[in-house]
């Protein structure tokens, strides 16, 4: 059995403390990570951990490297990954401080390495992306939610935006129409790449402000933090949960 892999997005810095957390400096052949990697004890479990926009949140979503990231955690015997997502709420009930684990996505980024095989010497790779999430995986986090007094919603399409700026009224209006109920910036191509390299990945989106236009008003950025603050806190709880509740059928990637 391989590692949990925990990718970590805004507001995750607290997971990574460097005075009880060995690093692994992985070089990869699509150059360096987002951060080093760290090994970090969980409820009596090693499981990697890295910071998807690096140390001090430094890397906006369009330039983050995700395929030296994925790399880089399945060489180190990553078998699982969690992605962590700070989002918006566009569908009623999905409010700031609420919890999905999305089981669809759709893909409105542009210009980012979406394949490990772009042709030439590394051939073209075909995967099956009908179901993007591994769906083992989103049924433990689901019971990890359920476990510590935090339900997710289990149905939800996460809209991957390019970023780094919030998206207009008009454009998340566009979004529902598309039957997205979430919008974030880092969900592709993390998702994709997971699936070429076998990995079983699911996200666990944590609503910290209404999608523009969603609510009367500007969104505010200290709103979005103090609800960032509180969600972060209960995702170490349901990480715990995960990690107690089990692993995953081998094989299963979707």
């Amino acid at each position: 059995m391989g590692f949990l892999a925990i990718i970590g997005g805004s507001g995750s810095s607290h997971f990574d403390d460097p005075e009880v957390s060995p690093r692994n400096d992985m070089p990869t052949p699509y150059g360096p990570t987002s951060s080093a990697i760290r090994r970090l004890p969980l409820v009596g479990r090693e499981v990697l951990f890295l910071p998807r926009h690096g140390v001090g949140h430094r890397i906006p979503p369009h330039k983050v490297n995700y395929r030296a990231n994925l790399w880089a955690l399945k060489e180190l015997g990553a078998d699982r990954v969690v992605g962590l997502a700070a989002v918006g709420g566009i569908s009623s009930g999905l409010g700031p401080r609420s919890f999905a684990v999305p089981h669809q996505l759709i893909d409105y980024t542009y210009g980012r390495h979406q394949s490990f095989h772009d042709g030439g010497d590394s051939g073209v790779l075909h995967v099956d992306f009908t179901d993007p999430y591994c769906e083992d995986l989103r049924v433990q986090l689901l019971a990890a939610c359920a476990a510590v007094g935090a339900p997710a919603r289990d149905q939800a399409v996460y809209g991957a935006t390019q970023g780094p700026r919030l998206e207009t009224a008009a454009e998340i209006l566009r979004l529902e129409r598309d039957g997205c109920d979430l919008v974030g910036m880092t969900g592709m191509p993390e998702a994709a790449l997971a699936r070429e390299l076998g990995l079983c990945y699911a996200t666990l989106a944590f609503v910290v402000n209404w999608a523009a236009g969603k609510d009367r008003g500007p969104i505010r950025m200290d709103e979005i933090q103090g609800h960032l603050t509180h969600c972060m806190e209960r995702v170490v709880a349901i990480l715990s949960a995960l990690v107690e509740i089990g692993s995953p059928s081998e094989g299963s990637a979707g």
